[in-house]
């Protein structure tokens, strides 16, 4: 991908980036939200509730400082593990602020499990694209087959996709959280591997 195309790529997100917070802040995204949490919870069942009650836990916090432990323990190139652990604590850091400033309550809807803390962005959701999501990049970048790559993506990226689904359907976010989560995870990935770029040709 062009430097060009990813400014162009960039500035769009931010963009929705921006429209999608005006929305939530002046609370005109409300039937959005409300329409997805509806549809979810009209095919709610039990087997599904345990899908996404498992599904959900890839993105907590533990899970992913055991992943990043064991990519930093398993994969002979360190780098890998210590840019993946890098970009995950930048998300928890920005995903922090962001919903100190916004203070955006949690639905008030039936909870399937217990969280506290504000709603948006959604951590999870930050989380999930913060570790899968730069994972994709690298995989994206590697000398791996091409099969190998086409089939690690689409999993990566149906999981990411599902741990977003799964915390609108348990009841303690909002679809907007989601969305949100993930284009400022997004952004934030696009700095950090200009920041990475940078440091390399520097210290060449």
């Amino acid at each position: 991908m062009n430097k060009r195309l990813k400014y162009i790529i960039f500035l769009i997100l931010l963009i929705i980036w921006i429209l999608l917070v005006y929305l939530v802040k002046t609370n005109k995204i409300v039937n959005f939200d409300n329409y997805i949490y509806n549809y979810l919870s009209g095919i709610s069942n039990n087997n599904l509730t345990s899908f996404f009650r498992f599904i959900t836990y890839f993105a907590n916090y533990q899970i992913i400082v055991l992943l990043c432990i064991l990519l930093l323990i398993l994969i002979k190139n360190k780098w890998i593990g210590i840019s993946i652990s890098i970009n995950s604590i930048f998300s928890t850091i920005i995903n922090k602020i962001l919903k100190s400033i916004f203070a955006r309550p949690r639905p008030d809807v039936l909870k399937l499990i217990k969280q506290g803390g504000y709603s948006f962005p959604s951590g999870h959701a930050m989380a999930s694209m913060s570790f899968y999501g730069f994972l994709i990049y690298i995989i994206y970048k590697s000398s791996l087959n091409k099969n190998i790559k086409i089939i690690l993506i689409i999993t990566l990226t149906t999981l990411i996709l599902l741990i977003g689904l799964s915390r609108v359907y348990l009841g303690v976010h909002y679809a907007s959280d989601i969305i949100t989560g993930y284009i400022t995870s997004i952004l934030c990935m696009f700095i950090y591997v200009e920041i990475i770029q940078i440091l390399k040709i520097n210290s060449c």
